[in-house]
This record gives C-alpha cells, structure tokens and sequence, in this order.
C-alpha cells in the first residue's frame, strides 16, 4: 500500500466504477465475498476503503455470498455458498488470486469458465469441481438461473488481482503447468466412478485433488449405502461436509445433528465422530492437508 491515497467510499463499487471512468484501472480488490477495499492505479495510486459503517455489499462480479464455516476458523478457511440467482452474462474480468489452497464446486445450474492455459472455455455442471492453483488468470463468463457453487479458499481472506494484459482463452496453452507446485484440475462428475463397499458404510468418487496439489488438500463425494462407520478422529486443519442431498447425521458421542441439504458441518480435530444417514444422501468431503 505504500505511496498509495486513501479514499473512504460509502458504496466501493460505484467509487471503482467512477474512477474507471475518469482514467483509473483496477489492480487488486479484497476479500473477493464482501469487498472492503480496492487499489487503482491511474494519474496517482490509490486505496478505496469502503467506510466502516457502509452496509454490506454483494461480492464481486454480483455473486451473492454465504458463509459456510463460522469464524472461518481463525481466518485460516473460508467456505463460500455462492450463488446467481439470475442468469446470463456474469460482469467478471480475468483475475488471479494470493492464495494457498482454492477450488470451486458446481451444486447447481451451470456455469461457463476459462482458465489460463486450457484451451477453451468450458461449462461446469452439477457435481463437477475445478481446482484454481495460486495465481492462475480465469473468469467467469455466463452462468444458469439459479446457479449454485461451493468454494472453498485458504486463508479466507485474500487478495484479488485483475489481469489488464492477458485475454483468455490464450490458446491451448500448457495444461501440465503449474503454479506455485499445483496445477489445475477440472473433475467431470460421472455416475460410473463411485468406489468402495457397502460394509465401509460409503461410497467415494475421488477427484485427484491430492496429487493435483502435492497434498495440500484432498476432495472427494462420498454417498452412502447404509451401514453407519464406528466413530472416528482426525488431526486435520479442516474436515468440511457440505451435504449435496438427502440428510446427513453427524454422529457424536454427545449426539446426532442432522444437517439437510445446502447445509454445511465443519468436525473439529480431535472430536469422536462419524458420519451416518437414514436417506440416500450424497455429500461433499474436503479435508486440509490432502
């Protein structure tokens, strides 16, 4: 920030959208779910702060947010129900992101995307996942009415870099690339790739997300098929299940919560847990480290 004037703005975005207009650029905007500042350059460099008795706005590019971690456990995660209530063309720019760990999760609708890289744009359908190494240029191009995705983002709050150079799709690129030693990933759902026995209580579609980011995370669905595992710990920073459909039963020694779906359940590390269902259901498991 250094060199930079600070402005406080009472509505962020019209103060970038009249900057623009007088000659500024946008360079980077934070946190992407509920913007608070934004650095331009332009006859001078500047910092927008929105002021601190502004109400809330909607996130960037119009996404309407909700959180899916409380506290966001420290600021360490973030896990994001993101949604377009109406469809169309989305009002994104190509970006990138500072950030260690982010991947985005189709829950429903669809929604068209490009990526540095990887040749041309492509649509994302319930069930499919794409994982977003740090600082790789995308955007979001059009979506469905009634688009739902699940993202997810360590640390919570992080930088948002437009990209005023480079116009995507650049070409097929280079998809065994990587940044920062991760590269991307896009999993494509298929009802064929579920593994697993009913007597382990569930069944898995695995994503490769291990291997796609040297073991910075893992992703997976999980679905069951009736039996109930014995309880069980982990000693992970994060344990997320974020249930697609059906009703989940988080099953602790204490008792059993039932979370529906679009709901999500973050396990502690060290808690006596599993997982169980009394209905077909299908959930969305995300653990840190892989």
């Amino acid at each position: 920030m250094s060199g930079r004037r600070v402005i406080s703005v009472a509505d962020l975005t019209v103060a970038i959208d009249e900057h623009e207009a007088i000659g500024f650029r946008l360079t980077t905007i934070s946190p992407a779910d509920d913007p608070r500042r934004a650095d331009m350059d332009g006859p001078e460099p500047i910092r927008l702060e929105r002021s601190a008795d502004a109400s809330p706005a909607v996130g960037r590019a119009g996404m309407v947010y909700r959180d899916l971690i409380p506290g966001r456990l420290g600021g360490a995660v973030i896990a994001s129900h993101i949604s377009i209530p109406e469809g169309g063309l989305v009002p994104d720019y190509v970006h990138h992101h500072d950030i260690r760990f982010q991947m985005i999760f189709c829950h429903a609708g669809w929604v068209k995307v490009v990526y540095e890289d990887q040749g041309d744009p492509f649509v994302m359908w319930p069930g499919d996942c794409v994982i977003q190494p740090p600082g790789i240029r995308h955007r979001v191009l059009e979506s469905s009415d009634g688009l739902e995705v699940v993202e997810i983002g360590a640390p919570a709050e992080h930088d948002t870099h437009r990209e005023h150079e480079l116009e995507l799709p650049n070409g097929a690129g280079n998809p065994d690339r990587a940044w920062q030693g991760q590269r991307f990933l896009r999993h494509e759902y298929a009802d064929d790739r579920w593994t697993g026995s009913p007597e382990a209580g569930w069944e898995l579609q695995h994503f490769g997300v291990e291997d796609a980011t040297g073991g910075v995370a893992a992703v997976r669905l999980a679905r069951t098929t009736g039996a109930v595992p014995p309880l069980r710990t982990h000693d992970l920073e994060l344990f997320f299940g974020f249930v697609r459909s059906g009703e989940l039963d988080y099953i602790r020694p204490s008792g059993v919560t039932t979370v529906g779906p679009g709901e999500a359940v973050v396990v502690p590390a060290g808690e006596k847990f599993a997982f169980g269902a009394r209905t077909p259901t299908e959930i969305l498991v995300a653990t840190l480290p892989g």
